[in-house]
């Protein structure tokens, strides 16, 4: 048994052979990156199950997620920029006969 410091057996292999360790380096990035899409596929149809939940216990599903982007919203711009929004919109349908 060696009592070589790892850091530098590793960085004697790297010196030995470079393109394996750029091989390595490379294969975890997609690994990591298959991970991440892994688990944003299950988040996906953890959310898709809660929307069908909420659709089966009468709610409307539209209105929901209309609810979760204007919180959405607030959290990021805050209440304020919200209402500032929500009356340019109304100023606009009200232009276009759309409000009575």
């Amino acid at each position: 048994m060696s009592d070589e410091n790892p850091h530098v057996r590793k960085m004697k292999e790297v010196a030995a052979d470079p393109h394996r360790f750029a091989k390595e380096h490379l294969k975890a990035f997609v690994e990591r990156i298959e991970r991440v899409e892994d688990e944003r596929r299950e988040l996906s149809n953890d959310k898709r199950d809660i929307y069908a939940e909420a659709k089966a216990n009468g709610f409307s599903t539209r209105a929901i997620k209309n609810v979760v982007k204007i919180r959405n919203y607030e959290r990021e711009h805050g209440r304020e920029a919200r209402l500032s929004e929500e009356a340019i919109l109304e100023t606009y349908m009200k232009a276009l006969g759309m409000l009575n």
